[in-house]
Formats: structure tokens, C-alpha cells, sequence
């Protein structure tokens, strides 16, 4: 029971829901989720970690780059199932969409090079 409460409980908060829906469009690190949904850092890690925890997400390293990208799901079959399912689910919600819409414009590539406002306005204004 253990394994499910703590997968139900890393689906308890939109922003982690979100991070979810855009791993599955494409692998990102710390600072694009960052951009794309507007928090700090910080709270993007303390993210991340729950997802990993509950077997949703996982990382890898590439050279200096920490690539989050969805879980195989083959830490607990709860983890499985939701990943299964993921893609069907929130594909009208327009808070998922929007930033679905925003991830092309949103690239490590640039964030590293400039300050996180100017990336964030830049996004913003490819809407």
C-alpha cells in the first residue's frame, strides 16, 4: 500500500502533473522545467525528487547536464499503470496546453547563456 499512496501523493500537485505532461514530450533539465512553469529552482528539484521517488520520473547525466525523463515504470506497478495512462489524460486542460504550446521556444541551450527572466519573456511572447 505503501508504494500507491506515495504515487498518488506525487499526483497531488499541478505543478508535478505538468512536469509530468511535458517529460512525456521531450527529456529536459532542471532549468527548462524552471522556465516553463515559472518557479524557482529550488522548488523544481524538491519536485523532481518526489516523482522520482514514486518510481515516476528518472535522470541521467550527459556530460553537465541532468536529463529528467519519464520512468519505464518498472519500479511498482502503480507507476507502470499512471505512465501507461498518462497520455491520455489533461489534453484539454489549458493550463497543460499552454505550456505544452511554450516547451519549442524554452531551450537549455539559452537559459544557460542568459538571465531566466529574458528566457521566460522570450516564451511568452512565441504564444
Amino acid at each position: 500500500m505503501k508504494q500507491f499512496i506515495t504515487v498518488m501523493k506525487a499526483l497531488s500537485d499541478p505543478n508535478r502533473v505538468k512536469i509530468l505532461k511535458m517529460l512525456e514530450q521531450k527529456t529536459m533539465c532542471v532549468c527548462e522545467i524552471q522556465a516553463a512553469l515559472g518557479i524557482a529552482q529550488p522548488t523544481v528539484s524538491k519536485h523532481l525528487k518526489i516523482l522520482e521517488d514514486a518510481g515516476l520520473v528518472s535522470w541521467r547525466k550527459s556530460g553537465l547536464w541532468v536529463n529528467y525523463v519519464l520512468s519505464d515504470g518498472s519500479s511498482t506497478p502503480y507507476a507502470a499503470v499512471l505512465l501507461g495512462n498518462l497520455k491520455h489524460w489533461m489534453k484539454d486542460d489549458p493550463d497543460v496546453m499552454r505550456i505544452i504550446a511554450r516547451l519549442p521556444g524554452i531551450r537549455r541551450e539559452d537559459i544557460c547563456r542568459k538571465p531566466l527572466a529574458t528566457v521566460e519573456k522570450r516564451a511568452q511572447n512565441e504564444l
